[in-house]
């Protein structure tokens, strides 16, 4: 547990809290006990106006933060806050009681700023920064700097970037007393969804299912050929129903996977990347997917949380059908074993425990029958409870409630910290039109060419990714890239599923794959080369998006059942041709021009389009005979192989 919780701190900003003990650590325990006590009273009667429940959750969010997350590294280890910390925390309380006391006289002042609310508006602002840089990383806090100097300097810009420039009373009344900053759309829907998914994670917990997860994985996948790496890619995709960080659920599964990898002989570099892939896919399977998708819902509008999640669920199939394919014929190419029947664990039991996931299939079937995400969120942690009661093992009390409860909350805090953040970009772009500037930039820039434009989308998101997570991620490439995909013609969803997959997979992009290094910490192995595995086994998240921007067939849009199943069976066919042509083996080891024909087969397959479709088939038909019909390998690569 200790080396766990060292490489989520070295990996995962989140992960860095102090140890609180005496009255700060009990302060603390009951702020964030308060916290999500608050959020369900506030999710179950919505009562409040907006700005009183953001300007609440952003209190009880940085007052919190300020407390548990040290300015630097080296005090992490006080078990109790500094002196400017507590200052710190009691003006973010201020900062957040001030809407709910100020409200009535800051209505009826139409716009009209007195020098209080500008005192308490740029507090807010710096408050807001520093937490974040704290919670969340250096780079989310730098870019929105930038953003603020931008809007600031506007008259000062080169060419199509000025614009008439907001002074400091502007910048401050749009930041914190208008719904187009701080308290805009970002931060509400991690005072709604968010919050709610984050508490459900926690009760899930609680109950065991992470550790299920596990289990049930070894028991479906475990006697597989390269058993345990199989393992960790079923393991992880449930895992990220309860995990919102690539980080955290690479080294929890992973501690649990890696070694089992390693044991059987995938060496150090491929078992890390396995996990590392498996656990960033996480964020991309439904039914609950990264917090990112629950802003797409608000960014797009006129959709359903359950629209989003079904047109990512062939996607999420192909990511992690690839990356299962890919690692098959890994395990085939140096000959690996599954599991031995002695280290297998009993099916049976495993399968009386089948009952752990019905709230996870509540939450399925809630947002199919159209509920709000709310009341869906709020009836899965319902769910939870209940289904924990059916075991003594399992059974939740009072105690294990509460918490639950504090768990969440704890989680939450980086989450309000970057959407709060995310808040301040999104209000410079509205407030400066820099949004539509710079998608009509960009697509000047790619000459109004499609695949062009996909490709510097793509760039720019790898790059924010490095530093900023997911959420931060979606928020600047929705608000600055996805525009100019859809000046081109694309749906709305494609486009915002586009910039979406792309943030997730920078954690597992060298030369900064936070996720492959935290898998490298974990196997031992080298991390720049547990990066390039990852990026290799993750194959398909670098194609598919363009698939699906090109053909949204895949995304269910506009189709029909009939056309649904043949785009997935090709495009599976597909991803077991290019995985046979990356690893280099298939029913034999594979001829460097075998390869590239199967890469090539493989992408004219996920291409959902006649044509590539009938080239696809035919090539995957031709090298699948050949290699059934010669199983074995060639006497010269025997040879080889022996010299």
């Amino acid at each position: 547990m200790e080396e766990q919780q060292e490489l989520l701190e070295k990996f995962d900003p989140e992960a860095g809290t102090r140890k609180l003990s005496g009255i700060s650590g009990k302060v603390v325990f009951l702020g964030l006990l308060a916290f999500s006590i608050f959020q369900l009273y506030a999710s179950i009667f919505q009562v409040f106006p907006k700005q009183i429940l953001l300007s609440i959750h952003l209190g009880f969010a940085l007052s919190l933060i300020f407390l548990l997350f040290p300015a630097a590294k080296k005090t992490r280890k006080n078990n109790k806050a500094a002196w400017y910390d507590i200052i710190l925390s009691f003006l973010a309380v201020g900062v957040g009681i001030y809407w709910p006391i100020m409200m009535d006289d800051i209505v009826s002042r139409v716009g009209i700023m007195t020098s209080l609310d500008f005192a308490v508006g740029i507090t807010a602002v710096l408050l807001v920064l520093e937490a974040t840089r704290r919670a969340v990383g250096l780079p989310i806090m730098t870019i929105s700097i930038l953003f603020l100097l931008y809007a600031y300097f506007g008259p000062y810009m080169p060419g199509f970037l000025a614009h008439r420039g907001l002074d400091l009373e502007d910048l401050v009344k749009t930041m914190f007393f208008t719904t187009e900053g701080i308290l805009g759309t970002p931060l509400s829907v991690s005072a709604t969804y968010i919050f709610l998914f984050l508490l459900f994670g926690a009760f899930l917990v609680k109950t065991g299912v992470g550790q299920y997860f596990n289990d049930l994985a070894v028991a479906i996948a475990g006697k597989r050929i390269g058993g345990p790496a199989k393992v960790a890619i079923f393991s992880s995709a449930l895992q990220g129903t309860i995990s919102g960080s690539s980080v955290a659920n690479v080294v929890t599964s992973g501690s649990f996977t890696i070694p089992m990898m390693k044991k059987l002989g995938y060496r150090k570099e491929f078992a890390g990347a396995v996990e590392a892939a498996a656990s960033t896919g996480g964020q991309l399977m439904p039914p609950i997917m990264g917090a990112a998708a629950f802003l797409m819902v608000e960014f797009i509008g006129g959709i359903s949380y359950w629209d989003i999640a079904k047109a990512a669920a062939i996607p999420a199939l192909l990511y992690f059908t690839g990356i299962w394919i890919m690692t098959h014929f890994e395990a085939k190419r140096i000959g690996l074993r599954g599991l031995t029947d002695e280290e297998m664990p009993n099916r049976l039991e495993v399968l009386k425990k089948i009952y752990l996931l019905i709230p996870i299939l509540t939450v399925i079937v809630l947002l199919m029958l159209h509920m709000s995400v709310m009341r869906a969120a709020l009836w899965s942690i319902v769910s939870a409870i209940v289904i924990s009661a059916f075991n003594k093992e399992t059974r939740m009390n009072v105690r294990s409630i509460i918490d639950a409860l504090v768990d969440g909350a704890r989680t939450a805090l980086s989450v309000a910290a970057a959407t709060a953040c995310a808040g301040i970009i999104v209000g410079v772009v509205t407030k400066t039109g820099l949004g539509l500037k710079l998608a009509n930039g960009l697509v000047d820039l790619a000459d109004e060419k499609l695949l062009l434009t996909l490709f510097f989308t793509m760039i720019t998101a790898l790059i924010l990714g490095m530093g900023s997570p997911t959420t931060a991620n979606y928020v600047i490439t929705s608000t600055i890239a996805a525009p100019a995909i859809i000046l081109l013609g694309v749906p709305q969803l494609a486009a915002h599923l586009f910039v979406f997959y792309f943030g997730i997979i920078a954690d597992i992009t060298p030369p900064v794959a936070l996720a492959a290094f935290a898998a490298a910490g974990v196997s031992g192995g080298e991390p720049i080369k547990t990066g390039v595995n990852s990026s290799k086994l993750a194959i398909a998240a670098f194609i598919i998006p363009y698939m699906f921007v090109l053909q949204p067939d895949l995304l269910m849009i506009d189709t029909t059942i009939t056309r649904v199943i043949w785009v997935v069976i090709t495009a599976i066919a597909g991803m077991m041709a290019i995985g046979a042509g990356m690893i280099g083996y298939w029913y034999r080891k594979l001829y460097w021009f075998e390869r590239i024909v199967g890469a090539a087969a493989g992408l004219m397959l996920v291409y959902p389009e006649g044509i590539s479709d009938i080239i696809g088939v035919v090539l995957f038909i031709g090298m699948l005979a050949i290699q059934w019909i010669n199983k074995k390998e060639p006497k010269s690569r025997k040879l080889n192989a022996q010299v």
